[in-house]
């Protein structure tokens, strides 16, 4: 016992020692069950539920990023540098194609939302059946 009648100095650095990793843990993570619970941070729970998006998702969302780029700039540049498969790239050929129309006809608004709405319908076909097969250029 300690000089007033708690535990010694020594004791009470290794109890705070070793709760300190179980602490951190339970405010970093929202609990020892993962849920979360009072005093857990908004962004710790938004990325403990956020998923990895998938293969289609992420075709989408580099063609549309790409599609933006070409019908800004005029030109097309070399799939390899954007990042893009072959099949990637053609779905990104139609999608600025059918952008460069409707910007034409109804202006950059509808020409955006077409982007997105092109290049995630697209990317959901190639990508319908998973990876598709073929090699990674493909």
């Amino acid at each position: 016992m300690g000089r007033y009648g708690g535990p010694c100095p020594g004791v009470r650095f290794l109890t705070v020692w070793l709760a300190l990793p179980a602490l951190l843990w339970t405010t970093s993570c929202g609990g020892a069950d993962g849920a979360g619970g009072p005093g857990h941070s908004a962004s710790s729970s938004a990325a403990a539920s956020a998923a990895p998006a998938s293969d289609a998702e992420l075709c989408a969302r580099i063609v549309a990023h790409w599609s933006r780029k070409v019908l800004d700039s005029g030109t097309y540049g070399d799939y390899q540098s954007m990042g893009l498969s072959n099949a990637q790239y053609e779905i990104l050929r139609d999608v600025v194609d059918a952008a460069r129309a409707a910007e034409r006809r109804q202006g950059a608004t509808a020409s955006d939302e077409l982007i997105d709405r092109q290049a995630r319908s697209a990317c959901a076909e190639r990508y319908r059946h998973g990876t598709p097969s073929g090699g990674p250029w493909q």
